[in-house]
């Protein structure tokens, strides 16, 4: 697994990055109403909004952590946001990401280096 500095997590794979928010994120925002989802197919570079979250709280963006192109999204989410809550680093996963450079993942955070980040 690989983190950023905004929450995300990273579960690579072939090349194809699994996204989501981190159980951290999700304590933050609380309970989440709603989901938004990038488009299957859309080219996103490192740090576009790529998705967004809102909860009681607030609304956030989901950034996208390396550049790719999206090849699946959980629509599990859109319809039952309370799977992110449930189980974020888990079947509350955002979307698939096909790296353009997955060598960029190594400069991504591991999971000491997020958890000194937050703690």
């Amino acid at each position: 697994m690989k983190y950023t500095e905004d929450h995300e997590w990273l579960s690579i794979a072939d090349g194809v990055a699994t996204v989501g928010i981190t159980s951290h994120a999700v304590e933050q925002l609380g309970d989440l109403v709603f989901v938004d989802l990038p488009q299957v197919g859309a080219a996103l570079a490192r740090n576009d909004s790529a998705a967004t979250v809102e909860s009681v709280k607030a609304a956030s963006d989901v950034y996208c952590p390396l550049d790719g192109e999206v090849l699946e999204v959980n629509e599990a989410i859109v319809n039952d946001p309370a799977i992110v809550n449930a189980d974020p680093q888990g079947a509350g996963w955002f979307y698939k990401l096909k790296l353009a450079n997955p060598a960029e993942a190594e400069a991504l955070m591991d999971e000491a280096a997020y958890l000194a980040l937050v703690g």
